[in-house]
Parts: structure tokens; C-alpha cells; sequence
């Protein structure tokens, strides 16, 4: 795809959004149905599993949240499975700005530690409030921040409101990368999660993200594909990489598997990396890590094999 990218000019922003190809809902489900048959083989399968493990930002967010559980996510982070040191490390810990000082102490460098901000999950709190939540996070040891855009804004049409939070908000991060959350949720069509992905791209976003996980439907696998294609696209014009992460509702490893197919079929291999492709999830890992251990010994584990998080 051809793409001329906005200049400074007024209304440049919607005229380029709205300027991009419409998204054919039909062909995108149908698309990712099909992708999803792919039948993958054992050794094909181990190492999706073990690179979909090295993809997860085990996350909590929960209000009853302490230091304690905090402490034992990152215990887990580190060591998914304490049995079996092979097991890859995840790509990081997930959680609310006060608990980020606590992460990072649990951690090290060994993981990142991302914290959710600018009034997550609702966005709606003023610039001010979510520039100084971005940057206590950042102070406190945060080197990624999975912000929310204002979906409100968005679906008013005002794109430069939008595109300027999230620049700010990307100043605010310093060296710490920028997810950006869309809510695709509440975006009502592929053409919206399209146009919302070029904007947090332009705008400086070092991911685009499905959702907060907080409303349903969260992560889907046409979202997934129209935003694979959007930063595949978006690197073809600007030689830019910007990353995806798929979360809310993802909690098999059958369907991990079946995105990391989507990944390599839409964005490219490149894409098949913890810097370019994430899974946010709680629950995800655990049977991750069941299903590793039954493809090492044939059979699988019982409940108390995993924690419960």
C-alpha cells in the first residue's frame, strides 16, 4: 500500500484516517477463521508455546492488588516454572502505577516492568493528571506505560485531541516505551480500530494495544489482524517498527497459537519477538505451562501443578 502521511497543514490528520482503504469485515473474519485451522506440529508447536511464554505481560489489575501478591506475580514472571529451568522468563510484570516501585525490586532487570496510566481504564481524567500518573511511574521504575486514548474524543471525530495526549504522554515516557491502548471495544467497526491505529502510530505510540481487559469484547482475532496490518503497512511507509499486543480474553495456548499464526501471516516473522508482539494475560501462562509440560513427558499435570494467580 501507497501511503502519503499527514503534514502539519490543518485538517491533514482525518483527511489521511479517513483517506485509509476500508477494512471488509467479512473477508477479515473469514480470514482469521481460516488462519485458525492451520494445523501446527509437535516441534512447531514447543516453540510457540515457549515463545508465546516469552511474549506475556503477566499483568494483575485488581483493586484488592497488594505488595504481597505483586511479589509472588514476579516470583512467576521470573520463573514460570520453578520445576523446569528452561522454561523462558515472561516479557513482564503488568501492573498499577503505586505497585510499580514493588515490581521493580522483585525483578531486577531481569523483566519489564509496565505500568498502566493516564487514568486507566477509562481515560477520563485531564492532561495534566495523566501526564503526572505517566511520570510517578516512570520515577518509580517503569520502563514501558500501556496507556488509554480517549475514546470519547475518537468517536467525536476530534483526532488532533487524540494525536496530541498521546504525544505528550510519549514525552512524559522518556526512554520508557509507549503502549498504547485502544479499546477496539468500543471503537464499533474495523475501520475505527484502523484509523485509531495510524493515529497512536504517528503520534509516537511503541505499540498499539487491543484493550484494557476491562470490558468485552476485548481482543479478537479480526482487531488483531487489522492492527498487524496496520503497523506492517505503517513500517512500509515510515521504516518504522511499532509492536502489537492482543489482550483480554486470550486464555489458551491453542488460542496463542493460533495468533502467532495470525502474527506471521499478516505482519511477517520479524513481528514473532517479545519487542514486537505481546500477550497480555493473567490467566494465559498457566496453561501455557501445562501444555509445555505435556508435550516433555505426554501427559499432563494436575491443577496444583501451576499457581493460582
Amino acid at each position: 500500500m501507497t501511503t502519503t502521511l499527514p503534514d502539519a497543514s490543518p485538517g491533514s490528520l482525518r483527511r489521511f484516517l479517513h483517506g485509509l482503504p476500508g477494512v471488509d469485515e467479512v473477508g477479515a473474519v473469514g480470514r482469521t477463521t481460516a488462519l485458525g485451522t492451520r494445523s501446527i506440529k509437535k516441534d512447531a508447536k514447543a516453540w510457540a508455546i515457549d515463545t508465546a511464554i516469552s511474549m506475556v505481560d503477566l499483568t494483575t489489575l485488581e483493586g484488592m492488588d497488594t505488595p504481597g501478591k505483586v511479589r509472588a506475580l514476579c516470583a512467576k514472571a521470573l520463573r514460570p516454572d520453578p520445576t523446569d529451568p528452561t522454561t523462558p522468563s515472561v516479557a513482564a510484570v503488568c501492573v498499577y502505577g503505586d505497585l510499580v516501585e514493588v515490581a521493580r525490586a522483585a525483578v531486577g532487570d531481569a523483566v519489564h516492568v509496565a505500568a498502566v496510566a493516564t487514568a486507566f481504564p477509562s481515560g477520563r481524567a485531564s492532561l495534566a493528571v495523566k501526564l503526572a500518573d505517566t511520570a510517578e511511574a516512570v520515577a518509580a521504575g517503569a520502563d514501558e506505560i500501556d496507556m488509554v486514548i480517549d475514546r470519547g474524543a475518537f468517536l467525536a471525530g476530534d483526532y488532533d485531541l487524540v494525536f496530541e495526549e498521546i504525544v505528550a504522554v510519549k514525552q512524559a515516557c522518556g526512554s520508557a516505551h509507549l503502549k498504547v491502548i485502544l479499546e477496539t471495544g468500543e471503537l464499533r467497526t474495523l475501520d475505527n480500530v484502523r484509523r485509531a491505529s495510524w493515529l497512536a502510530m504517528l503520534a509516537g505510540g511503541d505499540f498499539i494495544k487491543t484493550s484494557t481487559g476491562k470490558i468485552s469484547p476485548a481482543a479478537t482475532p479480526p482487531v488483531t489482524l487489522v492492527m498487524l496490518e496496520a503497523v506492517r503497512d505503517f513500517h512500509a511507509a515510515t521504516g518504522r517498527l511499532v509492536g502489537v499486543k492482543a489482550a483480554g480474553g486470550i486464555r489458551t495456548s491453542k488460542d496463542a497459537v493460533k495468533y502467532l499464526v495470525l502474527v506471521k501471516e499478516t505482519a511477517g516473522e520479524q513481528w514473532l519477538s517479545p519487542d514486537l508482539f505481546r500477550f497480555g494475560a493473567s490467566t494465559l501462562l498457566n496453561d501455557l505451562l501445562l501444555q509445555r509440560q505435556r508435550l516433555a513427558t505426554g501427559h499432563y499435570s494436575g491443577p496444583d501443578y501451576v499457581t493460582i494467580d
